[in-house]
């Protein structure tokens, strides 16, 4: 019977997704329910750039620009993730609580967003009662910075959490399950949501977006449950002053790499996230596939997305170097902009479709990368993983912003000037713009590499690595 116990467990370990992220400081049950924080914010993501971006301008009237300044407000508050990451790292409470506070907090942050964020839009698309046009603008401004303010302050208290429970073996492994959570919480949420809106009415908007507040309330609820310890601390130590923010950032600094890979971070994400809201329109603009062709570009992006996931936390769980796979995502970044670029003149769909896929793989491989790195980076005196995650996540969602209005404006621009013959007959057709913006992301790529070089020579001498010739060893 022991042995039969033993073989089921060793059966588990082996074929049970992420079932080896658990230790004894972080179980599997409780890993699992911590992750529904990911799964909140990927709803609210989906929310925001998604379902709302098309419900204003199609069925609401409202215009694109304004449009994207509400979904751009957001992004505007991401670099208030490392002073949320700070302030966890260093909060005082009477019960020693640090991350549950935040992560309570956030969750309060995003469920006001949306709970009023219906009744702002309305207002804003002129169905009120009163002629207050700036009443619109306040409270859809108001819904989506409180929205975006909350999600920020949830992921980076949620994931700092994950990692001081995690050890040092398993942490790649809870990085790679807390990113699928954050895909497969995108991709449920999309698919329910976009069926309820379907019969679109502005009765229904409202019920949708505040069911998602009261679930969004109801998964972090879950998460949370006793999560840290209850350690009471003293008056002395309640009452200790507080570090800088200013003398935490020099901590981290002087502790690991911090810069340069933040760097890495905002100029890769720029590079894997310019083509957002470019693919579906490339493919049914230029190679002329239809709806529901274009549609599939999401799923072939998701699965390479998850085979990068699956990749790195097996590259990881052998003690690979991180920033040695992130250099792998950028590769494999490379090759599929090549691809994406190629498919027009060669009027090849599936050439499209690998590099749509090729994009999900190189994106995946480098997010894990460089948040495993940010984990683990190495912090002193005042410095904390939560300032280390809030600075990785500030570069990301920045970068990710910046990265898609960058992107538009360029094809936009581009295109004009085609358009108009300023370019010469040659250019003057529609994909000008596309390979404008493709062959800038393919720079930044190789940007990229240039600013990660000399993270993976540090690493590799420090780690004894073999001499063989391999990306330290290029000129940077």
């Amino acid at each position: 019977m022991l042995f039969r116990a033993q073989s089921l467990k060793t059966l588990g370990t082996r074929f049970l997704p992420f079932s080896d992220a658990a230790s004894d400081e972080l179980p599997l049950g409780q890993l699992l329910r911590l992750s529904l924080f990911q799964i909140s914010v990927g709803m609210a993501a989906v929310m925001l750039l998604g379902t709302l971006n098309r419900v204003m301008i199609v069925e609401q009237g409202i215009p694109a620009t304004l449009v994207a300044v509400m979904i751009a407000i957001p992004v505007l508050v991401a670099p208030f993730r490392a002073l949320v990451g700070f302030r966890s790292d260093t909060y005082r409470s009477a019960i020693g609580w640090k991350r549950i506070p935040y992560l309570w907090f956030g969750t309060m942050w995003q469920f006001g967003g949306l709970a009023i964020m219906p009744m702002a839009l309305l207002v804003l698309s002129g169905d009120r009662a009163l002629d207050a046009d700036w009443a619109g603008y306040v409270g859809a401004a108001l819904a989506f910075l409180l929205t975006g303010i909350g999600m920020h302050m949830t992921q980076t208290a949620g994931l700092a959490l994950a990692a001081d429970r995690a050890t040092d073996e398993t942490r790649p492994k809870v990085v790679a399950l807390l990113y699928v959570m954050f895909l497969i919480g995108m991709a449920i949420s999309a698919v329910i949501i976009g069926a309820l809106l379907r019969d679109y009415s502005a009765l229904r908007l409202v019920q949708v977006v505040q069911g998602t507040a009261v679930v969004t309330l109801a998964l972090n609820l879950v998460a949370l449950w006793k999560q840290e310890k209850v350690a009471p601390m003293t008056r002395a130590q309640r009452e200790a002053p507080r570090p800088f923010f200013r003398d935490a950032w020099d901590d981290l600094v002087k502790g690991g790499d911090a810069g340069r890979l933040l760097a890495v971070v905002f100029i890769g994400t720029m590079a894997f996230n310019m083509q957002d809201v470019l693919l579906e329109p490339y493919g049914g603009e230029i190679l002329g596939l239809s709806v529901s062709a274009t549609t599939l570009l999401t799923a072939m992006w998701a699965g390479g997305a998850l085979i990068g996931f699956a990749m790195a936390a097996r590259w990881l769980a052998r003690g690979t170097d991180p920033y040695r796979i992130c250099a792998r995502g950028i590769l494999a970044g490379l090759a599929a902009f090549c691809a994406v670029i190629f498919s027009a003149p060669l009027a090849s769909p599936m050439l499209f479709y690998v590099g749509a896929t090729l994009i999900g793989l190189g994106g995946g491989l480098f997010g894990i990368a460089t948040l495993t790195a940010a984990m683990t980076m190495p912090t002193i005196g005042a410095a904390g993983r939560g300032l280390a995650l809030g600075a990785w996540g500030a570069a990301q969602a920045t970068g990710a912003g910046l990265s898609i209005f960058v992107g538009g404006t360029l094809r936009d621009l581009v295109n004009h000037a085609a358009g108009t013959g300023t370019l010469g007959e040659a250019l003057a057709t529609p994909a000008t713009g596309y390979s404008v913006v493709y062959h800038t992301e393919i720079g930044l790529l190789f940007i990229t590499l240039i600013v990660l070089g000399p993270l993976v020579r540090v690493r590799a001498i420090t780690n004894g690595a073999s001499a063989k010739l391999g990306l330290a060893d290029f000129p940077t």
